[in-house]
């Protein structure tokens, strides 16, 4: 997979500068086909380049707790300030040990994650995330 930069998108391929906000909108198949940490730098590399990162079925606990563990060591003041990251709040349908011995899976919900410095949150509930999202 190609990096995202700011003259390629998410394929490699090249797009015009223009005066707005680039969102990847990213399908739970294409991610199921990468291992974790690939998961982690395909996110990473298009939040670097200032781009909003749309996950259509999230990330498992521990790929989020890698992500935040990555992005972490990452953090320069100057170049890159962080992540903002918003998930639906998981279904609690099925959680249980009675629910997992029954073969029920969580069900996978939408993930929102852009640059720290662009993105704000204003109202995430568990049908709706509102976001504000500035331009450089």
């Amino acid at each position: 997979m190609a990096k995202a930069n700011s003259n390629t998108d998410m394929d490699g391929e090249d797009r015009d500068d223009a005066d707005g906000v680039q969102i990847d909108l990213i399908s739970g198949e294409r991610m199921d086909d990468l291992a974790s940490m690939e998961k982690v730098r395909t996110i990473l590399d298009g939040v670097h380049d200032g781009n909003i990162v749309i996950l259509e079925e999230g990330l498992s606990p521990e790929e989020e707790s890698k992500l935040i563990e990555v992005t972490m060591s990452e953090i320069n003041p100057e170049e890159f300030t962080g992540i903002e990251i918003e998930t639906y709040p998981r279904s609690d349908a099925g959680s249980g040990l009675l629910g997992r011995l029954m073969g029920k899976q969580e069900s996978a919900k939408l993930t929102v994650i852009g640059p720290a410095d662009r993105i704000q949150t204003l109202h995430k509930d568990e049908t709706l995330i509102s976001a504000l999202i500035t331009r450089r």
